[in-house]
């Protein structure tokens, strides 16, 4: 029995698949995570409002792959260097994907590509495109346990993802 499309957006696709319901990205290649940090040992944090989570949430910058016009076969590497000074306002010298992953296999068919940035230099004002808000947040690699658990008891949700991106941090810049 092929798929049965429930709803569609721009960005999203509910299916039904002999009784699973499950979400796919109908115009996008997957999300694009990039871990940066600085050389003063510095990551780089996004903070902006979430409407799903009706706060605002701590994330490493990220973004769709492939959903903008021109961009539609960007590898995740590009989509990284693209998104990040968008994000943050600094390009990445260095970059590497360090894992590709399924954000919630049970709900969506969505991959996140892990990357890890570094060898930074400020070449914007970042903040993210029109309709976006975005805080820039710069934490000593140390420190960033102790920054995100003062987020949450601010009120703010941390991204799964975040704790993800850490590990893959630590493994790097030991």
């Amino acid at each position: 029995m092929p798929d049965r499309t429930l709803a569609e957006t721009r960005f999203l696709r509910l299916l039904d698949r002999d009784g699973w319901t499950f979400v796919e990205r109908p115009n996008s290649k997957g999300v694009v995570l990039i871990v940066p940090l600085t050389a003063e040992r510095k990551l780089l944090f996004v903070e902006q409002f979430r409407a799903p989570l009706g706060r605002k949430a701590i994330e490493f910058p990220a973004g769709l792959i492939g959903d903008e016009p021109g961009h539609e076969r960007e590898a995740p590497v590009a989509s990284a260097r693209r998104e990040l000074v968008e994000e943050t306002g600094y390009e990445a010298r260095d970059l590497e994907l360090v894992a590709t992953t399924s954000t919630s296999p049970g709900m969506t068919n969505e991959l996140v590509h892990f990357v890890l940035a570094w060898n930074l230099a400020r070449v914007g004002k970042g903040g993210g495109v029109a309709g976006e808000s975005i805080v820039v947040h710069e934490v000593p690699i140390g420190e960033a346990r102790a920054w995100l658990a003062e987020r949450e008891r601010e009120g703010h949700v941390v991204a799964a993802k975040v704790y993800a991106g850490l590990y893959f941090a630590n493994e790097r810049w030991k």
